[in-house]
């Protein structure tokens, strides 16, 4: 029962119609002869820190094509207009995508849009950790970055990647075994930075809301993301007469998590009469005798009651928040609600069979997708309380000289309102919103080209620069990569 395929033909039947958006990914800058100035600021050596935005990781991976156009590359050209000097990215080594750790793949390609929905490219990825090309380089950004591993000794070394605790394209492109991203961003004396405070937010909410590779994420504590972004703040500012910081997009707002409807498992009259006949009733029944055993409340019972309909079913999922009836052998699981958020990663397992001897265990029907897969509505209160917990800080770290750049707002504006900007209108819907990349939270190069003209625009009203009037025009940037570009 090939769910996975029923459900895509449904979720991008509009898809198909739209036409996509395939251009040269080598954007030509406005014209060469405006009068652009730099008003009180600096651009003769602009280097950009952050994270997976800031690299041009896009399409879930990163990709030369892409960081060509990262926003830092493309506000970059725009002030070499007015003083700015050269900018250098460190390249992956293909189109391809991904990076590999001693042959071993680490982080897989990217994906495309192949007429029904996101695939992955074909091609072998060539990107090589280990194969140093030292930098230090302007953009400094790296995929995946959490803000503490800016300032953390170690994250670029190959002891420390060995021991899984180094980011691997740091690694291949760290100035020395002992640097940090800062130190390395510092070495370059610049005139003009660019931050953003890292992934934080992002990969907590891939993993679930709870838990992180390096732990849970803690605002506060002498590892806990704040310190991170203080300590680059204040390293970069004791030198760095300006620059601009920006907040940080609400994840649980994205094309991620608004993309795969909660009851997207179409069942079978004959299939829905099995797992109501057979499967269902002895949890059911476990449930009921919890309740009359005063173990649970009869709402709760409601919650975790299962049963499937004809037609278009709600994800089976984990929820750690349920009583923990583990003691009467009955796993905390229950059906997804409209409240709950399904990862859009989670796609490609919807409806299939991960063990061919048990043609009954059918993920996100008899096997609950797990705690990763989806956000439940707690969960996303929490997401949502320590991003605003967590930008307020941010806006009150802010040095004299240097300027906020509201990046959640223009994130959600997109989102809720959708953005018009240059004949194109934005929104937050995945491939055909124009603005989120194939991962949904990433964005497209066009995207990149609207963070960097809102990001110039405020440049400009700090700083008196008129970096805006270069014209630049986010149609030139695509919003979709083909296969074997």
């Amino acid at each position: 029962m090939k769910f996975k395929y029923i459900f895509l033909s449904v979720l991008f039947l509009g898809l198909m119609a739209c036409e996509t958006d395939v251009e040269n990914p080598g954007a030509t800058y406005p014209d060469a002869y405006l009068d652009i100035d730099s008003g009180d600021a600096d651009f003769s050596t602009y280097v950009a820190m952050g994270e997976s935005i800031t690299s041009g990781f896009s399409d879930n991976s990163l990709f030369a094509a892409a960081q060509m156009n990262s926003y830092p590359n493309i506000m970059a050209g725009v002030m070499s207009m007015a003083g700015g000097g050269e900018f250098t990215q460190p390249y992956v080594s293909d189109n391809v995508g991904g990076i590999n750790v001693g042959g071993q793949q680490f982080w897989g390609p990217r994906a495309y849009f192949d007429g029904a929905g996101p695939a992955l490219v074909s091609g072998s990825i060539t990107t090589e950790a280990t194969s140093v090309e030292a930098g230090p380089y302007s953009n400094m950004a790296m995929p995946l970055a959490a803000a503490i591993t800016y300032v953390a000794p170690g994250v670029g070394s190959m002891e420390g990647l060995m021991a899984g605790l180094a980011n691997p394209w740091f690694v291949r492109t760290a100035s020395s075994n002992g640097a940090t991203m800062v130190g390395d961003a510092m070495m370059q004396q610049p005139t003009f930075v660019t931050l953003v405070p890292g992934n934080d937010f992002a990969n907590y909410a891939l993993f679930g809301a709870s838990g992180l590779p390096f732990g849970p994420l803690e605002l506060n504590g002498p590892t806990g993301m704040l310190a991170g972004v203080v300590g680059t703040i204040q390293a970069l500012s004791s030198t760095v007469p300006n620059g601009v910081i920006t907040t940080l997009p609400d994840p649980t707002n994205t094309a991620t998590y608004n993309t795969v409807p909660y009851n997207s498992i179409p069942l079978s009259a004959e299939f829905a009469g099995l797992l109501n006949s057979a499967l269902a009733p002895p949890y059911n029944g476990g449930l009921a005798a919890a309740q009359a055993a005063g173990l649970i409340s009869a709402d709760e019972v409601a919650l975790r009651t299962l049963n499937a309909v004809v037609g278009n079913n709600p994800v089976l999922i984990e929820d750690e928040d349920l009583t923990d009836l583990s003691a009467l052998g009955l796993p905390s699981i229950r059906l997804a609600t409209a409240n709950d958020k399904i990862n859009l990663f989670a796609l490609p397992n919807l409806g299939t069979v991960p063990d061919p001897s048990n043609p009954l265990g059918i993920w996100g029907v008899t096997i609950p997708a797990p705690d990763w897969a989806v956000l439940t509505a707690n969960e996303i209160t929490e997401v949502q309380t320590k991003v605003a917990a967590g930008n307020a800080a941010i806006a009150a770290s802010i040095p004299s000289g240097w300027a906020l750049f509201d990046l959640a707002a223009l994130y959600n504006d997109v989102v809720t309102t959708g953005v018009s900007e240059d004949s194109f209108n934005m929104t937050g819907d995945l491939v055909f919103g124009g603005f989120f990349s194939l991962d949904g939270y990433t964005p497209t190069s066009r995207g990149s080209a609207l963070i960097a003209k809102r990001m110039m625009e405020a440049i400009d009203a700090t700083w008196g620069s008129n970096l805006s009037d270069a014209g630049l025009d986010i149609g030139q940037y695509p919003t979709n990569y083909p296969n074997g570009l």
